[in-house]
């Protein structure tokens, strides 16, 4: 289950209903009953913060963001989107990550998910992270 205050318009998520799992962008939030308004691409629904769970980070979904991906000889592996890095200790690996844009720089120690990094991105950026490309 997700925190009703860690979920910000723009995010993805999964959205359960009834039994079909929907992955979608948040695009309202209704503070006073805790109701999160999501569109799944055919259609805007609200749900309760206990229909919606996170979707995990991994490469997929960096690739779906349109970051683009360098593996280096040490075994690290870099992804950028614009002049956002994302830096993994080993191919695959996702359990700790360091995050940078410009001057700032964050260390991950624990694996976060898709709307996690959206809102790393945008505190760091000042821009909403989407599957458009960043320049």
């Amino acid at each position: 289950m997700i925190k009703f205050q860690d979920i910000k318009v723009g995010d993805y998520l999964m959205a359960d209903n009834d039994g079909d799992k929907l992955t979608g962008e948040v695009t309202n939030l209704n503070g006073d009953e805790k109701q999160v308004c999501v569109d799944t691409g055919t259609q805007e629904f609200w749900f309760e913060t206990s229909q919606l769970s996170a979707i995990p980070l991994d490469e997929s979904q960096l690739t779906m963001l349109k970051f683009s991906k360098q593996e280096n000889e040490d075994g690290t592996v870099k992804y950028m989107k614009g002049a956002f890095r994302i830096l993994l200790p080993a191919k695959g690996n996702f359990n700790t990550m360091e995050i940078w844009y410009r001057d700032e720089k964050r260390h991950i120690l624990q694996p976060i998910s898709v709307h996690q990094l959206q809102n790393h991105f945008y505190e760091m950026t000042k821009v909403h992270l989407t599957d458009v490309p960043f320049s």
